[in-house]
Protein backbone atom coordinates (compact mmCIF):
# COMPACT_ATOMS: atom_id res chain seq x y z
CA UNK A 1 0.00 0.00 0.00
CA UNK A 2 1.31 3.57 -0.77
CA UNK A 3 1.60 5.88 2.10
CA UNK A 4 -0.51 8.66 0.01
CA UNK A 5 -3.59 6.66 -0.25
CA UNK A 6 -3.43 5.98 3.47
CA UNK A 7 -2.92 9.85 3.48
CA UNK A 8 -6.26 10.30 1.05
CA UNK A 9 -8.10 7.80 3.12
CA UNK A 10 -7.54 10.29 5.96
CA UNK A 11 -8.01 13.26 4.57
CA UNK A 12 -11.61 11.98 2.76
CA UNK A 13 -12.44 9.92 6.32
CA UNK A 14 -16.22 9.93 6.87
CA UNK A 15 -19.06 7.82 8.80
CA UNK A 16 -18.92 5.38 5.75
CA UNK A 17 -15.97 5.50 5.05
CA UNK A 18 -14.61 3.91 8.52
CA UNK A 19 -15.57 0.33 7.00
CA UNK A 20 -12.52 1.00 4.91
CA UNK A 21 -9.73 0.74 7.81
CA UNK A 22 -9.29 -2.66 6.99
CA UNK A 23 -7.30 -1.92 3.33
CA UNK A 24 -4.84 0.13 5.56
CA UNK A 25 -4.70 -1.63 9.05
CA UNK A 26 -3.71 -4.77 10.40
CA UNK A 27 -6.94 -6.75 11.61
CA UNK A 28 -4.58 -6.58 15.11
CA UNK A 29 -2.90 -3.53 14.85
CA UNK A 30 -2.41 -1.55 17.95
CA UNK A 31 -4.26 2.05 18.57
CA UNK A 32 -2.95 4.97 21.35
CA UNK A 33 -4.02 8.53 21.55
CA UNK A 34 -4.40 10.44 25.00
CA UNK A 35 -7.85 9.02 25.65
CA UNK A 36 -7.45 5.67 24.19
CA UNK A 37 -5.51 2.37 24.19
CA UNK A 38 -6.64 0.27 22.01
CA UNK A 39 -5.76 -3.40 19.74
CA UNK A 40 -8.03 -4.51 17.05
CA UNK A 41 -9.66 -3.23 14.11
CA UNK A 42 -12.96 -2.69 15.76
CA UNK A 43 -11.75 -1.25 18.11
CA UNK A 44 -10.15 1.09 16.14
CA UNK A 45 -12.89 2.19 13.78
CA UNK A 46 -15.32 2.53 17.09
CA UNK A 47 -12.82 5.30 17.86
CA UNK A 48 -13.05 6.92 14.46
CA UNK A 49 -16.96 6.19 14.05
CA UNK A 50 -17.38 8.06 17.88
CA UNK A 51 -16.06 10.87 17.02
CA UNK A 52 -18.33 11.66 13.97
CA UNK A 53 -21.11 11.56 17.06
CA UNK A 54 -18.96 13.69 18.75
CA UNK A 55 -18.02 16.47 16.78
CA UNK A 56 -19.18 18.20 13.79
CA UNK A 57 -17.55 18.05 10.61
CA UNK A 58 -14.57 16.37 11.54
CA UNK A 59 -11.62 16.88 9.11
CA UNK A 60 -7.81 16.11 9.06
CA UNK A 61 -5.14 17.68 7.27
CA UNK A 62 -2.00 16.27 6.77
CA UNK A 63 0.77 19.03 6.41
CA UNK A 64 4.19 17.08 6.12
CA UNK A 65 5.23 14.13 6.46
CA UNK A 66 8.41 11.38 6.85
CA UNK A 67 8.06 8.15 5.36
CA UNK A 68 10.33 5.41 4.24
CA UNK A 69 8.88 1.08 4.22
CA UNK A 70 8.79 0.41 7.71
CA UNK A 71 6.65 3.66 8.82
CA UNK A 72 5.62 6.91 8.71
CA UNK A 73 5.47 10.13 10.96
CA UNK A 74 2.66 12.38 9.86
CA UNK A 75 1.82 15.98 11.15
CA UNK A 76 -1.79 16.94 10.82
CA UNK A 77 -4.78 19.25 11.53
CA UNK A 78 -7.92 18.31 12.98
CA UNK A 79 -10.51 20.57 12.22
CA UNK A 80 -13.95 20.47 13.71
CA UNK A 81 -16.62 22.14 14.96
CA UNK A 82 -18.49 21.54 18.28
CA UNK A 83 -22.40 22.30 18.84
CA UNK A 84 -22.11 22.85 23.15
CA UNK A 85 -18.78 25.03 23.57
CA UNK A 86 -17.07 27.38 20.66
CA UNK A 87 -19.99 29.05 19.23
CA UNK A 88 -20.47 26.57 16.27
CA UNK A 89 -16.85 27.71 15.53
CA UNK A 90 -14.32 25.85 13.47
CA UNK A 91 -11.94 24.78 16.10
CA UNK A 92 -8.26 22.82 15.10
CA UNK A 93 -5.79 20.78 16.95
CA UNK A 94 -2.44 19.81 15.90
CA UNK A 95 -0.74 16.80 16.11
CA UNK A 96 1.60 13.46 14.88
CA UNK A 97 1.16 10.58 14.27
CA UNK A 98 3.47 7.93 14.10
CA UNK A 99 2.61 4.75 12.16
CA UNK A 100 4.48 1.50 11.58
CA UNK A 101 3.69 -0.68 8.52
CA UNK A 102 3.59 -5.03 8.29
CA UNK A 103 4.99 -6.19 5.23
CA UNK A 104 2.32 -5.89 3.07
CA UNK A 105 2.73 -2.24 3.78
CA UNK A 106 -0.75 -2.15 6.23
CA UNK A 107 -0.33 -0.30 9.77
CA UNK A 108 0.16 -2.17 12.68
CA UNK A 109 0.85 0.33 14.74
CA UNK A 110 -1.08 4.19 15.22
CA UNK A 111 0.09 6.35 18.20
CA UNK A 112 -1.03 10.09 18.38
CA UNK A 113 0.67 12.68 19.75
CA UNK A 114 -0.85 15.90 20.69
CA UNK A 115 -1.26 18.23 23.89
CA UNK A 116 -4.83 17.94 25.26
CA UNK A 117 -3.95 21.17 27.63
CA UNK A 118 -2.99 23.39 24.90
CA UNK A 119 -5.47 21.75 21.81
CA UNK A 120 -8.30 20.64 23.55
CA UNK A 121 -8.65 21.58 27.80
CA UNK A 122 -7.70 25.45 27.12
CA UNK A 123 -10.56 25.98 24.52
CA UNK A 124 -13.47 24.61 26.98
CA UNK A 125 -15.59 27.12 28.61
CA UNK A 126 -14.84 26.28 32.59
CA UNK A 127 -11.50 24.28 31.96
CA UNK A 128 -10.44 26.59 29.58
CA UNK A 129 -10.49 29.54 32.35
CA UNK A 130 -8.78 27.28 34.88
CA UNK A 131 -5.87 25.93 32.02
CA UNK A 132 -5.04 29.98 31.34
CA UNK A 133 -4.62 31.41 34.45
CA UNK A 134 -2.68 28.55 35.57
CA UNK A 135 -0.19 28.41 32.12
CA UNK A 136 0.04 32.37 32.89
CA UNK A 137 1.30 31.48 36.42
CA UNK A 138 3.83 28.97 35.30
CA UNK A 139 4.92 31.24 32.31
CA UNK A 140 8.57 32.34 32.43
Amino acid sequence: MKHEALIAFFQTLSPESVADFPAFYTENAFFKDPFNEVRGLPAIQHIFSHMFTQVDEPRFVVTEQVVDEGGAMLVWEFCFRVRLWGKGETQMMRGVSHLRFDPDGRVNYHRDYWDTAEELYVKLPAIGLLMRGLRRALAA
